[in-house]
């Protein structure tokens, strides 16, 4: 897949591609049914299939109180951009001068003279450009004058309600993972670095491996069952991840990740690694002694063995 990071810019673009804008943000499954249907159409015609999206999120700039926690990383979108079978991810800039050209003018100098573009995908609600002054009608509108077709795919309900970014953001932060996991049509993961820890796990039994994540979006404090991928290993490990805060030297709280790998011994300090999560085991404790906290690090491991048992992961 090819990333093209500011296409205002001198640059060759692909051409006549069928495309989609948005954000992306998790690329869930109300997502991949837009996606799945811009690869199939484009490349039954031998076109190339194009994600035009941003960065950073708009909110980001334009309302910083209001801006989302994001669900990935730019890379991790960018991989699962490529996974739904996209050809090339055209990623703007988002800046205040960005955001004041006009829809119209967005449409001619991006999608018309620099794509020439053939169709272009849509949801039902999308607006774009300057004061959010551009919405399907106008894309019909210049479609019919510039030779783009428009479809408009409609929102995608897994039962309950709509499949969104903001419902899985907040199923997240809720610890439910499971149902993120659902909604995402994958676990709900972290990606970072293996950081030196306190070694308190060490000294009672249950080394840990203490996570520097590249993401900003945390579960809900708690106890987590779930998958790590290191890089220097073939295959994945099953472990017991714990959220929790723990006070700073500046008496604050700061939140860590620590995950006790099953069957796992290895030192992998400063190794990069990935995180899923896949299913919530309990809510953060205290404990009134480190024999009562070892008693129950005891039971999550037998839990977590017996519904790995029961649940193999493939």
């Amino acid at each position: 897949m090819n990333v093209i990071r500011d296409p205002f810019r001198p640059v060759d673009l692909p051409k006549r591609g069928f495309v989609t804008i948005g954000n992306f943000d998790g690329v869930h499954c109300g997502h991949k049914t837009m996606l799945q249907e811009v690869v199939e159409r484009a490349h039954d015609r031998g076109l190339p299939a194009i994600v035009v999206t941003f960065d950073p999120h708009p909110l980001r700039i334009l309302a910083p109180e209001r801006a989302p926690l994001m669900l990935q990383t730019q890379k991790q979108r960018e991989e699962s951009l490529q996974a739904c079978g996209i050809d090339t991810v055209l990623t703007i800039p988002f800046t205040r001068e960005f955001s004041q050209i006009p829809a119209e003018e967005f449409v001619k100098t991006l999608l018309v003279k620099k794509l020439a573009i053939t169709e272009i995908h849509v949801g039902e609600r999308f607006v774009f450009g300057r004061d959010r002054g551009g919405n399907v009608d106008l894309l019909r509108q210049l479609g019919a004058v510039s030779g783009f077709k428009v479809s408009v795919v409609s929102d995608v309900n897994d039962g309950d309600a709509k499949i969104s970014s903001t419902r899985i953001r907040q199923a997240v932060l809720a610890g439910e993972v499971a149902l993120a996991k659902k909604l995402l049509g994958r676990p709900y993961l972290m990606d970072g670095i293996v950081a030196k820890g306190d070694r308190m796990g060490r000294k009672i039994g249950f080394p840990t491996m203490n996570l520097k994540p590249e993401n900003t979006l945390f579960p809900k404090n708690g106890v987590y069952l779930g998958r790590v991928f290191i890089r220097s290993f073939e295959r994945p490990f099953n472990c017991v991840t714990n959220v929790g805060t723990r006070p700073t030297v500046y008496e604050n709280f700061a939140t860590t990740i620590e995950s006790y790998i099953l069957g796992f011994s290895s030192d992998v300090y400063a190794e990069t690694v990935r995180l899923q999560f896949l299913e919530r085991l309990r809510d953060e404790m205290v404990f009134p002694s480190m024999l009562e906290l070892t008693a129950q690090i005891r039971r999550d491991v037998e839990r977590a063995r017996a519904f790995f048992l029961t649940n193999p992961v493939e």
